[in-house]
């Protein structure tokens, strides 16, 4: 398959499953299980419950993505609790 095959979508993660794999829910509100893409995980890039993260899935399987990128949130909310 080739990289252009690729679906993207933006989520957010509700829950955090073993061996790196996540429980997504998508902005069109379905929910995947997606896990860390390679890069990520050799620069160890942390993702936590309620991050919003970019996924990207194949046509192929709808249910199963990988998340390539973790946007920075800088709410309110998060800058006043540190």
């Amino acid at each position: 398959m080739a990289k252009d095959d690729v679906i993207v979508f933006t989520g957010t993660v509700t829950d955090k499953l073993p061996n790196t794999m996540f429980r997504v829910k998508l902005d069109n509100g379905h929910d995947i299980l997606a896990t860390v893409c390679g890069k990520m995980r050799k620069a160890r890039i942390w993702v936590n419950v309620g991050k919003r993260v970019r996924v990207e899935m194949t046509p192929y399987d709808l249910d199963k993505g990988r998340i390539t990128f973790v946007e920075k949130n800088n709410t309110a909310s998060e800058t006043s609790a540190n």
